[in-house]
């Protein structure tokens, strides 16, 4: 019995402890559970914080962006807006239509140029079968020197036309080469410009797709801010020529709203010329077509367009762009304008009508409009000329 006694002993005492709360021989102690647990609580209550503190955040940002938010634009703003933008377009629609026109110059320059260079390849062509010609008919008269063509031949008078003969042969080799070298620079010439109007064609073509860019992305900005309004009011945005008109001065319904059925009387109207006079009749028949950017008729045109349409018929080439058709012609003041006359606006000179007296001009005024008579105090005169 007694030497159970000490496994009994054993049994009956526990685990030592320590200050250190390191676990005994059965596993943690209580100031390691203790101290678990306060690390547990002390991670779970610094999540929920965190977790707090992101909730708070995300309100008050919501609430921020709530807060500052952008006040929503009067029905005169927009207007003003939507005019800022529409300049902006028209300026970048002239700038597509220099850009397409010198595309399509390019374009037939380097057609023009392919054809000449593919004219002189084929004569290149005709020069070097001349001159096989010529070395085929030496190595078929085997190439005999003249003295032993002499000694062979039967008189001498057979050897003189022999050799006279050859004598051409030569000269005329001599000159077929000398062209053929000709055609050869011509044609490496001729090919560098092809390469220098591609070249020109590709940038007008990047200049056309980068301004054509703009013109949709100014125009789409237009139409959301318009999108703000009612029919009533995007009516009379569409009524407005210009910045120059009184903010809210026109309301559906009035004849500003819709000047394209407004005429003056087009025999009430001097012109200077009979070209002008049909430039001007030109004008009043495009009266009611809508403005389309880049359009030059028949069923729609833009500002410029409508002007080089307009002297087209009166018999007139004019340049395609605003920036260019002030140069059409003998500049005019304003108060010497007469009907005919193309005036500019802006300090860019992005916009043109056609004068028809009395103040008043015929143009294509913006995206969503139709061609119309309107005053041309309406919008900052920049300039007029006179073709013809």
């Amino acid at each position: 019995m007694a030497s159970h006694s000490p496994t009994r002993s054993h049994r009956g005492k526990r685990p030592a402890l320590t200050g250190s709360g390191t676990p005994g021989p059965l596993g943690p102690t209580r100031d390691s559970t203790r101290s678990t647990t306060t690390r547990t609580t002390t991670r779970t209550t610094a999540r929920i914080g965190v977790t707090l503190a992101l909730a708070s955040a995300a309100s008050v940002s919501l609430l921020g962006e709530t807060g500052h938010a952008a006040p929503k634009l009067t029905p005169d703003q927009v207007r003003t807006k939507v005019a800022a933008l529409y300049q902006q377009a028209e300026q970048a629609t002239e700038d597509y239509d220099g850009a397409k026109e010198q595309a399509a110059t390019a374009n037939s320059a380097v057609s023009a140029l392919q054809d000449e260079l593919a004219r002189k390849t084929a004569t290149w062509n005709s020069t070097r079968d001349a001159l096989g010609s010529i070395a085929a008919a030496q190595y078929r008269s085997g190439g005999i020197d003249p003295l032993l063509q002499l000694a062979l031949s039967s008189t001498p008078d057979t050897y003189l036309a022999r050799a006279s003969y050859l004598d051409q042969a030569g000269t005329q080799q001599s000159t077929v080469l000398a062209r053929l070298a000709f055609q050869q620079r011509d044609i490496a010439a001729t090919r560098a410009r092809a390469q220098g109007k591609l070249a020109a064609l590709r940038d007008a073509q990047a200049r056309v797709a980068d301004h054509k860019r703009t013109v949709n992305s100014e125009l789409a900005a237009a139409q959301a801010l318009l999108a703000q309004l009612t029919a009533a009011q995007r009516a009379a945005v569409a009524a407005d020529d210009g910045p120059g008109r009184a903010a809210g001065r026109h309301a559906p319904g009035t004849a500003a709203a819709n000047r394209n059925t407004v005429r003056v009387p087009l025999a009430s109207i001097a012109a200077p010329s009979p070209r002008a006079a049909r430039a001007v009749a030109f004008a009043y028949g495009a009266l009611g077509l809508p403005y389309v950017w880049g359009a030059t008729g028949p069923h729609a045109y833009d500002c410029s367009g409508l002007a080089q349409a307009a002297w087209r018929a009166a018999g007139v080439s004019l340049p395609r762009t605003t920036y260019t058709q002030i140069t059409a012609g003998p500049r005019v003041s304003r108060s010497q304008l007469q009907p005919g006359d193309l005036v500019f606006f802006y300090s860019g000179m992005s916009h043109v009508g056609i004068y028809i007296g009395g103040g008043n001009m015929i143009h294509a005024p913006h995206p969503g409009a139709s061609v119309r008579v309107a005053p041309i105090s309406e919008m900052p005169f920049a300039g007029a000329v006179r073709p013809g």
